[in-house]
């Protein structure tokens, strides 16, 4: 492609004993006559931490090195600012991460790269499952994907598949296993892999899945090597625990249309699934909460069937009352188990699923998490489902963590309802509760979680540990548990020969695979732990994952890898880091604009006055004139554009940030008559309001007036006043009948530009425009119409094709796992005054950003500016 050409590409897998460690070679060589840019992108698994980079150019190699991420910023601060670093890693997706390398190379010059990444493959539903993503872009001559399972216990099961495997692909998988031993492999040629016979496109393009099982002969396997012990817990053929279930749904405004359509669609499905010795009930919340009957109640078939009616009925109204509805839950479950209204051997859950923030009754997150605490004691574990990019995903995960469950994003996609089941299927079939390893305190040190208020069937229970002494090569464990019928209590022991004799067969072992597992382990908890902790502890749990990052070279959310470049052609540095739930690393730079757009008959208002504000950054984003949105993509040197259709007065929430308690909301007004001979009427923003709910501050801009709102006391100015006003918290110039200028905190900083038209003007009036300076001030938990894009995005253009107007073509994107019809067109940028736009290009994404923004237009609409 562009005269690079990847003459080979290797995946390399060795599991141990559950353990993954992946490499990925790829090799590429310039065919060009000029020096060219050979990119190397592979997605890995979120659950993954990468270990090792490198690139050797021309017999010379280019190590990553991993450092704390402080020291890596500091270090890489300069370049930054000098625009000559890139970020290499990304989210891309619901179980992906994206690493991305690009570097110059001469004609005739050749590169291989080189990324190891490891981690602990989870069992679910009973297998052990290795996800890896194929996606080569271009034909590679040589081609190979080989996997090599190394099991103690041996291997009852394997199998591979790939979501691109056709009929003539599946002979080519090669697998194969043997008590101890699974191997795979799959190797098609070129031609294989053409999409059809002479075809130059890759039919390599999607996931490829490993899974097995082992044999489990005892309800546990533990294991011994060079000081370290791993200890593997899954029982099988117990009888199933009763389950005491409450769902707690969220009814609120925002779930109207597909997501409460898809929360009833998993209901009914989840109800087909609960059996006749469980005990059920629902709790809905919006304004105020609603519950379907007054305590839990069995899951009988007649009960079962009034249930279904009353899901099929399910519909949303008003706010968030989320305290609420999650108290009621745990008040009906306490008093349940008090009154003995349920099994006393039996398993209590509460599902959460809420699409928004709390924004009834109680609403300050700390304050739930406390009372929410206090209120379980432990007793039960709470799972929290975020649906969509409106919750405030931190405070779930928070929550559920403190109260031994987890949380979960639900995409808002076409599958919602299968993801919301998929969920429920996993902690469905609880098999025993409070369950307890117990290790000789005098023999181990730095011991993994091992306690476990559910084992669920088809999982297992990991705890890992390293011994005092490093020559101590035997280990006694005390299991406990509590089951349907009664406590399971049993003694296990094990000794470093018994380890050995069963790993003599095997050639591929790494030595180290058992504390590296328990490195791996002991940072994934103490990254978790650190969520729900504050002050010292929360200090203390960095500190020591840090050090594990750093001794084992694992890049976690603490530590960056640095990859150097050659100095040539222009070459720019990288840095790695880890992406979190809810949070893009790759910085991105983007400005939303609008003005005079050429896809509808638009407006020609008068021009933009001239306004120069000498902090300006090059790109920053706004929002102007008739509602129009243009996002700028600097790393594609390309740009996306929107615009939302809809009637004055409606108010749209452009900006919500959580963390900062900044929200700014504008409420659109028209033309002062309609254009009949336009099917799309003009608006604009006429009204704008600023709040900062954690200083109490609102700020309400219009046309003609700016007034000021601190607690109770207000304060106004018009636009004919040259002011500068500083109070706590707040900074406010007006420049006058020009913009004004606006700080709140430690937050951005939001330029508000006047519009001025010709009083007798026949139609238009004055508007407002918004400019926001320094949005990476605001969290990464910031939403909104514009907020959702101060987070990164990424697209892909595909099928270029002539559109209606022969002018500007049509493509297919592929943008947040949609495929959308864009349209090639332009969009003025008067940032250099209003006289001298420049043309900027860009893809138009049609129906008010359908596919691009995250939901419909409509979940903006909100009911006033404050």
């Amino acid at each position: 492609v562009n005269g690079i050409e990847i003459y080979s590409m290797k995946i390399d897998s060795k599991v141990t004993s559950r353990f993954a460690r992946n490499v990925i070679t790829s090799q590429a060589v310039n065919r060009g006559n000029v020096h060219k840019e050979v990119f190397f992108d592979v997605e890995l698994p979120k659950t993954a931490f990468i270990t090792n980079f490198s690139m050797t150019i021309d017999g010379v190699t280019y190590p990553g090195t991993i450092k704390e991420k402080e020291v890596a910023k500091k270090q890489y601060e300069k370049a930054v600012s000098k625009g000559q670093t890139a970020g290499l890693v990304k989210a891309s997706g619901r179980k992906t991460e994206k690493f991305s390398v690009s570097v110059n190379i001469e004609a005739a010059s050749k590169v291989t790269f080189e990324l190891t990444y490891e981690e602990l493959l989870k069992r679910q539903f009973g297998k052990y499952e290795m996800f890896i993503k194929v996606k080569p872009k271009q034909l590679v001559k040589d081609f190979e994907i080989e996997v090599n399972i190394f099991e103690p216990q041996g291997i009852t099961e394997l199998e591979a598949e790939g979501t691109f495997i056709t009929n003539d692909l599946q002979n080519i998988i090669k697998k194969t296993f043997s008590d101890k031993k699974g191997h795979i492999s799959f190797k098609p040629t070129l031609d294989q892999q053409r999409t059809c016979a002479n075809c130059s496109q890759s039919v390599l393009d999607g996931d490829f899945t490993v899974r097995y099982d082992v044999k489990r002969t005892t309800p546990d396997n533990l294991q011994i090597v060079n000081g370290y012990f791993v200890h593997f817990f899954a029982p099988t053929n117990l009888p199933k625990l009763p389950k005491n279930v409450i769902f707690v749904i969220d009814i609120s405004g925002s779930m109207s249309g597909r997501g409460i359509e898809q929360t009833r669609e998993a209901l009914l499905k989840i109800l087909d699934d609960i059996k006749e010795d469980d005990f059920f009930n629902f709790i809905l919340f919006g304004s105020e909460v609603h519950t379907w009957k007054e305590t839990l109640i069995k899951a009988t078939p007649e009960n079962l069937d009034e249930a279904k009616k009353f899901v099929r009925g399910i519909d949303t109204e008003g706010m968030t009352n989320l305290y609420g509805g999650i108290m009621r839950g745990i008040d009906m479950l306490n008093a349940a188990h008090e009154g003995n209204l349920v099994p006393k051997r039996s398993a209590s859950i509460i599902i959460m699923l809420t699409d928004g923030q709390p924004n009834v009754g109680m609403s300050n997150i700390q304050d739930i998490q406390v009372h929410v605490k206090k209120a379980m004691k432990g007793k039960f574990p709470l799972y929290n489902l975020g649906f969509g990019y409106g919750v405030d995903y931190s405070f779930l995960e928070k929550m559920a963590l403190e109260n031994k469950g987890l949380a979960r994003r639900i995409y808002p996609d076409s599958d919602a309802a299968l993801q919301l089941q998929g969920f429920y299927d996993e902690v469905s079939n609880p098999m025993l509760t409070d369950v307890e390893l117990n290790y000789p305190e005098n023999e181990i040190s730095d011991l993994t979680k091992n306690s476990f208020k559910h084992f669920y069937d088809g999982s297992e229970i990991v705890v890992a540990g390293r011994f005092v002494d490093n020559n101590q090569n035997s280990l006694t464990v005390d299991v406990r548990g509590e089951g349907a019928n009664d406590a399971l209590s049993y003694t296990t022991q094990q000794d470093a020969e018994q380890t050995a004799k069963a790993f003599q067969e095997q050639e591929y072992i790494f030595g180290d695979y058992i504390e590296r597992l328990w490195a791996y382990l002991t940072i994934e908890q103490l990254l978790e732990k650190r969520i729900a902790a504050t002050g010292e502890e929360k200090e203390n749990f960095t500190a020591k994952a840090l050090d594990l990052s750093l001794k084992y070279k694992f890049v976690t959310p603490l530590t960056s890898m640095v990859v150097t470049k050659p100095e040539d052609y222009g070459n720019q540095d990288g840095i790695a880091d880890k992406p979190i739930e809810g949070i893009d690393i790759f910085t991105i730079l983007l400005y939303l604009r609008s003005q005079f757009f050429f896809f509808f008959c638009l407006v020609t208002a008068a021009p933009q006055r001239s306004y120069l504000y000498t902090a300006h950054p090059t790109w920053y984003t706004s929002v102007d004139g008739d509602p129009h949105f243009i996002i700028s993509v600097p790393q594609k040197e390309d740009a996306i554009c929107f615009n939302i259709n809809e009637n004055p007065g409606a108010v749209l929430n452009l900006i919500n940030d959580p963390v900062t308690g900044i929200t700014v909301n504008g409420e659109l007004i028209g033309d002062k008559r309609a254009n009949s001979g336009a099917k799309i009427q003009n608006t604009y923003f006429g009204k704008l309001g600023i709040a900062n709910k954690h200083l109490h501050l609102k700020l309400t801009v219009t046309p003609e007036k700016i007034t000021i709102q601190n607690g109770n006391e207000k304060t106004g100015f018009t636009w004919l006043d040259s002011v500068t006003l500083q109070q706590e918290g707040l900074t406010l110039t007006i420049n006058r009948k020009k913009n004004l200028v606006l700080s709140m905190g430690s937050g951005a900083s939001f330029v508000i530009v006047l519009h001025q038209v010709w009083k007798k003007h026949p139609l238009h009036q004055d508007f407002l425009g918004l400019y926001i300076l320094e949005s990476d001030k605001l969290s990464e938990q910031t939403h909104g119409l514009l907020g959702q894009f101060f987070h990164p995005i990424d697209f892909t253009i595909l099928e270029i094709h002539p559109g209606s107007d022969p002018k500007k073509p049509d493509a297919t994107m592929i943008v947040k796992n949609n495929e959308l019809t864009v349209t090639r067109g332009w969009q003025k940028d008067y940032r250099r005054g209003p006289k001298h736009g420049i043309d900027v290009p860009c893809w138009f994404v049609h129906n008010n950003g359908a596919g691009l923004i995250d939901g419909v237009h409509t979940d903006y609409i909100v009911s006033s500016l404050f």
